[in-house]
């Protein structure tokens, strides 16, 4: 166990040095929390081999761990504040709330997966006990807790539920997503909640998969 622990502490340090940092991520709050969080931990035994991998990592149920870098590179380009109030939408397990968390925001980890939200129940109290872990449709948010600072949707979407834009801050408040486009590529946006609707601005290129609950519904043709 020993040699497996050391062996994933130097697939985490790797993880950071050849992924992230040449990916022009150099915020230090998200380059030491992805350096000391056990990822590996956030995954099911027969994918934790995969926990440092340049990939999205299969969760179950069609759910994906989000692939290091784009996750980094969400972040950074979010420009975290202390103490801000952040909803993750498709939380999973729980990691990317746990970043969230490491960097010193307060995270509401939203998540509907049975499964999903026992092992994120499991890991998170012990990896970041201060997270709040909430469990409901991803669709409707979680507007008890609302307006948020900043929501993060763990997936990829075919479009920003106006839900979640509802319950963002006006003219402060953002929302980091990754768009579902034509054809396999996805694009990672920053969308900025205003009095006449979302700004949505392109980030990035990437191939997330979509969360299945958000998909639209097939249109139905004469």
């Amino acid at each position: 166990m020993a040699i497996q622990a050391e062996t994933f502490d130097d697939a985490r340090k790797c993880m950071v040095d050849s992924q992230i940092r040449p990916n022009r991520v150099t915020d230090s709050r998200v380059l030491t929390a992805m350096r000391s969080l056990p990822r590996e931990l956030f995954l099911p035994p027969g994918v934790q081999a995969l926990a440092y991998a340049d990939e999205d990592v299969p969760l179950g149920n069609g759910r994906f761990l989000m692939e290091p870098m784009v996750f980094a590179k969400l972040l950074q380009a979010a420009a975290l504040r202390d103490n801000e109030r952040v909803l993750v939408v498709g939380a999973g397990t729980g990691y990317g709330a746990a970043v969230l968390a490491a960097c010193g925001c307060r995270v509401t980890a939203l998540e509907e997966d049975p499964a999903l939200l026992t092992m994120a129940a499991a890991t998170l109290a012990v990896q970041a006990p201060n997270v709040t872990l909430v469990s409901g449709p991803l669709s409707a948010g979680w507007p008890s807790q609302a307006p948020y600072d900043l929501v993060l949707i763990e997936g990829a979407v075919p479009e920003i539920p106006a839900t979640l834009a509802a319950q963002t801050h006006q003219e402060t408040g953002r929302i980091m997503a990754v768009i579902a486009t034509a054809g396999r590529t996805t694009r990672a946006v920053i969308a900025e909640a205003t009095s006449v609707g979302l700004g949505i601005s392109p980030l990035f290129d990437c191939a997330t998969p979509v969360i299945p609950s958000l998909r639209k519904a097939p249109a139905f043709v004469f």
